[in-house]
């Protein structure tokens, strides 16, 4: 084969490889290096708000002080949250020494509470006002706010994540929230 006859490197195929490449490098980072970011200088304080809770009392994000809490932000027509919530709440049973709290952000009581029954979800706080959206910062569903024991911000992990339970657990034996 002469100088001419020369496949290019370039080609659709090649393409696709490094978009496949790609793909998987970040479903890695999302996975398994992003939710274990705990830098100290990157926190922040969490916002003093309180939130209405479902079996009629209300949840302050000051009382949660002392312990790693979890802020599960949701919403009813959120097919990623449908699937990681069972998997939170699942964390949130077997792991009392946290607190995890799933808060239905922008919807009425009525509809929050039809869909607390159905997945069997526990401590359910309401923000039908979405201020959640400006207090945390959150953009999209779910979302999970980590708050270490000192009332720090100290990770925020948007979108459907597989490997939560390995996430939390991480967080809450690095935020010391594990006994």
């Amino acid at each position: 084969m002469d100088e001419t006859q020369r496949r290019p490197w370039f080609t659709p195929g090649r393409l696709l490889d490094l978009a496949a490449v790609a793909v998987i490098a970040f479903v890695v980072w999302k996975i398994f290096i992003a939710p274990r970011s705990f830098k100290a200088p990157d926190a922040y304080p969490a916002p003093h708000v309180a939130y209405a809770r479902l079996d009629g009392g209300t949840f302050h994000v000051a009382d949660a002080r002392g312990k790693v809490l979890f802020l599960d932000f949701f919403a009813s027509w959120c097919e990623p949250c449908r699937l990681e919530l069972p998997m939170v709440e699942h964390y949130a049973r077997t792991h009392p020494n946290v607190e995890v709290v799933p808060v239905d952000v922008g919807e009425p009581r009525i509809v929050a509470e039809s869909f607390a029954k159905r997945f069997h979800l526990r401590n359910v706080a309401l923000d039908p006002t979405s201020s959640a959206q400006g207090f945390f910062q959150i953009q999209g569903f779910p979302t999970i706010v980590v708050v270490d024991p000192k009332g720090s911000i100290r990770a925020t992990w948007s979108g459907f994540n597989p490997a939560i339970d390995l996430a939390m657990t991480h967080a809450a034996n690095a935020l010391g929230g594990a006994n």
